[in-house]
C-alpha cells in the first residue's frame, strides 16, 4: 500500500503526467529551501539594516562553494538507488541506502569544522567590507553548525526521489519552512538578534527536516528501509558513490567559485550593490529551482529506465524534459521581470537597492531558461551513467568562460550589465556542448549492443 501511496512507477506507462507529479513537488521543494534564505533576508532587510542584508546574502555564494562537493555524492545516491530499483537489485538498494546516510552525517560533521575555521579568511579573500565582515562570519558560524541536519536530510531525499517519492520530503520542508519564519519573527524582531538569530532559526529548522527524512526512511517497507543499527559504509557502494557523486560535487564547486569571483566583483561596487543583487538573487532563486526540477526529475528517469533497458523511454523522457524546462524558464522568467519592482520590495524599500536588483533581474533572470537545458541536459547524461564528462563540459564552457570574462571583458567595461551577461552567455555556450556530448552517448549506447549491458553496471570501469 505504501508504494502505490508515495513512489512513482518511472519504467511504464505514461510519462508526461509523471513528469509533472514528480516535478511539481521538486519544484515546491525547491521554494520552500529558498524560503529558508529568503526569509532571512526578507527579515533582516526590513527590520536590521542594509548592511545585516548584505551580510546574509553576500555568504550564499561561500556556503555553496563549502557544501556543494559532499552536495555531489547525494546525486550519485540518486542515481546509484535508481538504476538498482530499475533492475530489481534489492540488497544493492539496501547497502547504497545505509552507506549514504553514513556519508551525509560524516560529511556535516567535516563542514562544521571547515566552516569555523575557514569562513572569516574566505570573507577576507572575497573583499567583504569591513562594516559586514564580522555579522558575516558569525551568521556562517551558527550557519554551519547545521550542517549534518543538510546533509542527511539532501541525501535522504535524494533516496526517496530515486524511487518516485518526492511529495514527503516537500511536507517535511513545509514544517520546516514554517518553523523557520516563525524563529525569524521571534528571534529579531522579538529578541533583536538580528544576523545571530536568522542563523538559529535557519539551523533548529535544518534539523526539523533531518529528523523527520530520518524518521520516514525507517519507516519505509520497501527496499529503501533505513535500520539505524545497520549504518556503515560499504567500501564498493561508497567507491561508486565516490565515482558518479564526486564530479557533480567537483562542478558545484567550480562553478560557486566562478559565483565567489563574480561577488568579489559585486561588492567592489559598495554594500548597495551588493544589497540589491541579494535581493535580485532570492528572487531569480525561484526562477531556477523551478527549472532545476526538471534536472533531478530527468537524473531520476532516466536512471531508472536505464537500470531497466528501456530505450525508447529514455528518449521520450529527454525530450520532454527539455520542452518542459523552457516553457517553465520562459515563463517565470519574463513573470519576474514584469514584476521585479513589487517582488524587490519584499527585501528593501530603497529605490537604489531596487534599482540594483532589477538590473540583474534583467540580464540573468529573462534569459534564464538557456540554463535550464543546460541543467537539464546534465541530467539526461548523468542519468545514463556518464558523470566525469558533463562535469568537464561544464567547467571549461560555463565556469572557464566566467573567470576569461572577469579577468577581460569586464576589466573593460567595468559596469554591472557587463558582469551579469557572463552568465547567459556561458549557459547557450555550454548547452550547445552538452548537447552534442549527448548525440555521441545516444550512438554510443545503442540498445541492441553490448556496450548497453556493460554500462548498467553503474561505477565500474567506463569513464563517467
Amino acid at each position: 500500500m505504501q508504494k502505490k501511496t508515495h513512489e512513482v512507477d518511472m519504467v511504464s506507462g505514461a510519462i508526461f503526467s509523471k513528469l509533472v507529479m514528480f516535478a511539481i513537488p521538486v519544484m515546491l521543494s525547491g521554494f520552500l529551501q529558498l524560503l529558508f534564505n529568503a526569509a532571512d533576508v526578507i527579515v533582516v532587510g526590513r527590520f536590521a539594516g542594509d548592511n545585516a542584508l548584505a551580510a546574509v546574502g553576500s555568504t550564499s555564494s561561500l556556503v555553496n562553494l563549502l557544501v556543494n562537493l559532499f552536495l555531489g555524492l547525494s546525486v550519485g545516491t540518486n542515481v546509484l538507488v535508481s538504476h538498482y530499483v530499475g533492475s530489481g537489485q534489492r540488497e544493492e538498494v539496501e547497502r547504497t541506502v545505509h552507506t549514504a546516510i553514513a556519508m551525509a552525517v560524516i560529511s556535516g560533521v567535516i563542514l562544521i569544522f571547515v566552516g569555523l575555521f575557514f569562513t572569516r579568511p574566505m570573507l577576507v579573500i572575497m573583499g567583504s567590507p569591513k562594516e559586514v565582515l564580522p555579522l558575516s562570519a558569525i551568521y556562517l558560524k551558527i550557519y554551519f553548525a547545521g550542517m549534518p541536519a543538510m546533509m542527511v536530510y539532501n541525501f535522504g531525499s535524494a533516496i526517496l526521489r530515486a524511487v518516485g517519492d518526492t511529495k514527503r520530503p516537500m511536507y517535511y520542508l513545509s514544517a520546516a519552512g514554517v518553523l523557520n519564519v516563525g524563529l525569524n519573527l521571534f528571534f529579531v524582531i522579538g529578541l533583536g538578534i538580528s544576523v545571530k538569530g536568522v542563523a538559529l532559526a535557519t539551523t533548529i529548522s535544518q534539523v526539523l527536516s533531518a529528523g523527520l527524512v530520518v524518521w520516514a526512511l525507517m519507516r519505509e517497507e520497501g527496499m529503501c528501509h533505513l535500520d539505524i543499527k545497520k549504518l556503515r559504509i560499504y567500501p564498493d557502494k561508497l567507491k561508486r558513490l565516490i565515482r558518479i557523486g564526486l564530479p557533480a560535487g567537483m562542478q558545484g564547486m567550480v562553478f560557486s567559485i566562478s559565483n565567489v569571483l563574480i561577488q568579489s566583483s559585486i561588492n567592489s561596487f559598495g554594500s548597495v550593490a551588493m544589497a540589491g543583487n541579494t535581493a535580485s538573487a532570492s528572487v531569480e532563486g525561484f526562477v531556477y529551482v523551478s527549472m532545476n526540477s526538471m534536472h533531478q526529475t530527468a537524473i531520476s528517469f532516466i536512471s531508472q529506465n536505464y537500470g531497466a533497458g528501456k530505450w525508447d523511454r529514455i528518449k521520450r523522457i529527454a525530450k520532454e524534459c527539455l520542452a518542459m524546462v523552457t516553457v517553465i524558464g520562459l515563463v517565470m522568467g519574463i513573470g519576474v521581470n514584469v514584476c521585479s519592482g513589487q517582488l524587490l520590495h519584499f527585501f528593501s524599500t530603497k529605490e537604489e537597492v531596487i534599482a540594483y536588483g532589477a538590473t540583474r533581474l534583467l540580464y540573468v533572470a529573462l534569459p534564464y531558461c538557456m540554463c535550464g537545458w543546460m541543467d537539464t541536459l546534465v541530467g539526461v547524461i548523468r542519468g545514463l551513467g556518464y558523470s566525469l564528462l558533463p562535469t568537464i563540459v561544464s567547467l571549461i564552457g560555463a565556469c572557464g568562460f566566467r573567470v576569461v570574462w572577469i579577468c577581460t571583458i569586464f576589466q573593460w567595461v567595468h559596469t554591472l550589465p557587463c558582469l551579469y551577461s557572463s552568465y547567459p552567455v556561458s549557459w547557450i555556450l555550454t548547452a550547445a556542448a552538452h548537447m552534442t556530448c549527448l548525440f555521441f552517448i545516444a550512438r554510443k549506447l545503442h540498445p541492441h549492443g553490448k556496450e548497453q549491458t556493460k554500462m548498467i553496471e553503474i561505477g565500474g570501469n567506463k569513464e563517467r
